[in-house]
């Protein structure tokens, strides 16, 4: 249990904790201008690549309903805040929540598909930006069609990255996903 805990809460966390409305009230009093920081370089985190060791809870969430979500987020321990946020959304629509799932951050707990089975039995399989080989799949299939394999159903998808923001070929590609989500899931 080596994890760091988040600086802050993701939004949608902070909304559930404070229901109301929260206000800032501006000072009246008027402050004088605050010089320029000087710059501090920090070095950026080091990757060393997937852990050789995985932790007893090496996935986020409880696997309530056996359903895997393997990611590839090389700068998060699970997903970034912006990955959590729109997968929850999803998760949301299709009636599940993160207890429902685990989710597998390959670039740092890599495990083949055969350990995914043994040690937590999905039922489906979801993959945002791994390849059906990365976890050692003896198929390769388009973006977005579903697939069935060793008693699961498979889904690949692009980044979650592909997804963010209200941009033409965002919303296209939230359009490709629901519609596969809707029949992995026969929503």
């Amino acid at each position: 249990m080596d994890q760091k805990m988040p600086k802050q809460l993701p939004d949608f966390v902070l909304a559930n904790l404070f229901p109301s409305n929260l206000v800032i009230v501006e000072s009246a009093e008027k402050t004088k201008p605050i010089s320029a920081p000087k710059a501090v370089v920090i070095d950026p985190p080091t990757y060393s690549g997937p852990a050789k060791e995985r932790p007893e809870k090496w996935y986020l969430g409880n696997n309530g309903k056996n359903i895997v979500i393997l990611v590839h987020e090389p700068e998060a321990a699970f997903l970034n805040e912006e990955s959590l946020d729109f997968l929850t959304k999803i998760l949301g629509a299709c009636k599940l929540n993160l207890g429902d799932v685990a989710v597998i951050n390959i670039a740092r707990y890599l495990a083949n598909f055969g350990e995914i089975k043994q040690e937590l039995n999905p039922s489906s399989c979801l993959l945002f930006n791994v390849s059906a080989a990365t976890v050692k799949l003896p198929f390769t299939v388009p973006n977005y069609q579903v697939q069935q394999y060793g008693g699961c159903t498979f889904l690949m998808a692009p980044s979650l990255l592909q997804y963010y923001g209200d941009s033409g070929d965002a919303k296209l590609e939230k359009t490709k996903l629901w519609v596969s989500l809707k029949s992995l899931f026969n929503l």
